[in-house]
């Protein structure tokens, strides 16, 4: 039953929020992971704000981060600091949709990055991440450049 409400619910806000659900990055005004620098997820094990002056254009998004350091480390690598399913949530990308998220739903698995809609939305997903991962994996090249 709370598997039927969560997809419920993400259907609803996907159908809603069209306009914010048509690039392949997750970014609210214009800015991915909300403006949170994504290295330091994995730096300082925390969101942790960016700051406008230390911003980089990766995939048509602008990326905002915390330090310059960070900043380098990014452009050296993005794709080992970019969040899984551009920043929509991994649960959400395992039903074949996406749907936004928030930052606290973070989750570091096997060095990769992921978000989800909510805190309940990452508890069912957290039960079984190994499965539901294997499966948006097999979603996501399906639903990247869809609304």
């Amino acid at each position: 039953m709370k598997i039927l409400i969560t997809v419920a619910i993400v259907t609803f806000f996907t159908i809603s929020n069209v306009n914010a659900q048509k690039s392949q990055i997750f970014a609210p005004g214009g800015k991915a992971i909300k403006g949170y620098d994504p290295v330091a997820f994995f730096k300082d094990s925390k969101p942790v704000k960016g700051e406008d002056s230390l911003s980089f254009n990766w995939k048509d998004t602008k990326w905002l981060f915390a330090n310059r350091a960070n900043l380098e480390s990014f452009k050296a690598d993005p794709t080992r600091f970019e969040p899984q399913y551009g920043g929509y949530c991994a649960y959400g990308t395992s039903n074949g949709y996406k749907a936004p998220t928030q930052t606290d739903t973070w989750t570091i698995v096997e060095g990769k990055l992921y978000f989800n809609y909510n805190t309940k939305v990452k508890e069912m997903w957290t039960k079984d991440q190994q499965a539901l991962i294997k499966k948006a994996d097999e979603q996501w090249p399906k639903i990247i450049d869809k609304p």
